[in-house]
């Protein structure tokens, strides 16, 4: 009988490996009054709470500190996260913050406060080092994290980016107009504490927007290059986070389009409906679980340029006080065209994505079926008022070249589509998102 190891050499083209983490979770209406006594449990006397100034503004922080300090633990606030942080908003905040000691840390907002609290965490733990050393290659030098953080509980205010539930952060770059990521189990938060009833007074742009990024995160970890479709890794330090669709990660993509397809459009158009919140909150939560394993791919490199190039837009329900482009409005204005080129690869999985959320495919072929998903995403994207492409958002045919470069930097995105990509295909994708 041929031994294991005999077999895995006669095997070795292939990973095998399946690798899959996420922080415990506590999840439903109300769970934010035990945010103090999780913390009191974890042991923790005093934390920075990060949130934003919007959200300042409600009320909602000031609420939760005094909940925090009726368990006894002393609670400094910073307000002034900046929505779709940069890594100069985090380094300057970092520096003001540098003489603060705490246990531990609080997120609580979308996902650029909890994103904010992440990096907190990290530069006050271990100050002198530049955030892009840590950035993802090529545009950062993908330091590794060099120790333990302090424990952080993470409270979304949105139903999107999941960061709640993921080892990453996303930061625009200033100066080189592209957003990218870091990377790292330490930044996982330590608990996911989730509570549908805060998401209730976001305007629906932001709902809608917020609602796009879930949609695309399950789509994309759902149709990304599988895991044994990938040579193996030298070690197993190498094994990135992002190994590619896997059946874990299948489970929570399903999951989330389920919920997508029947509580985005209800949540948008009916803001008070408490169970479309909850549906969505769960569905935020459970594609996070599946991407920040699986990974995401086109939509999402394409994403980040799309908002780092931005000049003039400026969207209804967010700040006007810069322009910008919300991460989901970004991330679905190209899922459309970028689905139509993964078909190829398994259209059984694309036509399940879209029976998921809703599709009919009753006489539907394999052979014929190209289009069944990109047209199912943008009826719910028209139903919900968001972008039909990137012109909305002010960009032309002479832009494209700049798109396309900036889409290319994000090789650690790319690498999980489950085609090549080259230049000219990325080029392609971004015109026929224009012209949608």
């Amino acid at each position: 009988m041929e031994s294991f190891a005999g077999a895995v050499e006669n095997h070795p083209e292939q990973e095998r490996i399946i690798g899959w983490q996420a922080p415990p979770l506590k999840f439903g209406v109300g769970a934010t009054r035990e945010l103090g006594y999780e913390l009191a449990r974890a042991g923790i006397r005093s934390v920075l709470l990060v949130t934003d100034p919007g959200l300042a503004a409600l009320g909602l922080p000031g609420r939760v500190a005094k909940q925090i300090e009726q368990e006894g633990i002393s609670v400094s606030v910073f307000d002034r996260a900046l929505v779709e942080p940069t890594d100069e908003s985090c380094t300057q905040a970092a520096r003001e913050l540098a003489a603060l000691e705490v246990d531990g840390y609080v997120g609580l907002g979308g996902g650029s406060s909890i994103d904010t609290a992440k990096m907190l965490n990290l530069l006050l733990s271990y100050p002198g080092r530049a955030v892009r050393d840590y950035l993802n290659p090529p545009i950062g030098a993908g330091v590794a994290i060099p120790g333990p953080l302090k424990p952080l509980i993470a409270v979304p205010t949105t139903a999107g980016s999941g960061s709640e539930c993921t080892a990453m952060v996303a930061l625009g770059v200033t100066g080189l107009n592209v957003k990218t990521g870091i990377s790292d189990l330490r930044l996982r938060p330590s608990l996911a504490l989730v509570d549908p009833a805060n998401t209730l007074t976001l305007p629906p742009e932001v709902t809608a927007c917020s609602g796009y990024d879930v949609l695309t995160h399950a789509c994309e970890s759902y149709t990304a290059r599988p895991y044994d479709r990938r040579p193996p890794y030298p070690s197993p330090a190498a094994r990135p986070l992002y190994i590619g669709a896997n059946p874990i990660s299948d489970v929570w993509a399903e999951q989330a389009l389920r919920l997508v397809g029947r509580y985005l459009r209800r949540a948008v158009l009916n803001p008070a409906d408490l169970e479309a919140r909850t549906g969505m909150s769960q569905a935020a939560s459970f594609a996070a679980m599946g991407f920040g394993n699986a990974g995401t791919h086109i939509p999402h490199a394409c994403a980040y340029p799309i908002a780092g190039l931005v000049r003039d837009y400026r969207p209804d329900g967010y700040p006007a006080d810069h322009p910008m482009v919300p991460h989901g409005a970004a991330v679905v204005s190209t899922a459309a065209a970028a689905f139509e080129f993964t078909y190829p690869t398994a259209p059984e999985r694309h036509l399940r994505a879209a029976e998921l959320l809703g599709a009919d495919l009753g006489g539907v072929t394999l052979a014929g079926g190209s289009t069944v998903l990109p047209d199912t995403l943008r009826s719910l994207v028209a139903d919900t008022g968001g972008p039909a492409g990137i012109r909305g958002f002010g960009y032309g045919h002479g832009d494209l070249p700049a798109l396309v470069a900036g889409a290319l930097q994000q090789q650690r995105l790319l690498v999980c589509c489950p085609r090549d990509v080259t230049a000219r295909d990325v080029e392609r994708i971004l015109a026929q998102s224009l012209a949608g």
